[in-house]
């Protein structure tokens, strides 16, 4: 008697070419290592007061993260993409699956290099990755989950006509965070 042979989890695909010379794609734990190292260091007084990961930041994190992506990427539970404009990186963004997400949903997540921002990048990538998620079989829902004061952050689900979902509890673990996050839900068309 045979076991029947598991098919393979369907995943996000590793690279989303928008207009504008903007991709996302999946990080390449070497390639991208001395690039993006850059990046997150300029970038640390930016993302302190939401990313409690800064507290600690080190080269040697970074080099973990990166080395963790792939793993991630094939189990399905984060797949995380470096945002990259005209060649260069500007960020980072996934498409999340955590132990206490709901069946059927997805959680979109960004950060940019401060001179990024304000140009539409994470707004632009948030829907491609909504877009993406809605692709996969199953998911149903896409969350954008937020500290209600980082408003930057909660602009990008609301420029893309997600829908508030109310506000939980949640621990304070980064020096702006205000100890609630707000969900934003986006539901698949059908």
């Amino acid at each position: 008697m045979s076991l029947p042979v598991p098919q393979p989890l369907p995943l996000p695909q590793p690279v989303l070419a928008l207009d504008g010379g903007l991709t996302l794609r999946a990080h390449d734990a070497e390639a991208d290592l001395p690039e993006f190292s850059r990046v997150v260091e300029e970038s640390l007084d930016h993302l302190r007061p939401w990313m409690p990961w800064v507290a600690e930041h080190s080269p040697a994190r970074v080099r973990e993260f990166l080395a963790g992506r792939a793993e991630l990427w094939a189990s399905g539970a984060q797949c995380s993409y470096a945002i990259v404009l005209d060649g260069a990186i500007v960020g980072s963004c996934g498409l999340h699956r955590f132990a206490d997400t709901p069946a059927g949903t997805r959680e979109i997540g960004y950060w940019l290099h401060p001179a990024a921002t304000g140009r539409g990048i994470a707004t632009r990538a948030a829907r491609a990755l909504a877009e993406e998620a809605f692709r996969l079989p199953g998911v149903e829902r896409v969350e954008i989950v937020h500290d209600p004061a980082n408003t930057a952050s909660g602009a990008v689900p609301a420029r893309l006509g997600f829908t508030e979902d109310g506000r939980r509890p949640a621990e304070a673990l980064a020096p702006a965070e205000t100890g609630e996050v707000q969900v934003w839900y986006l539901r698949a068309a059908g």
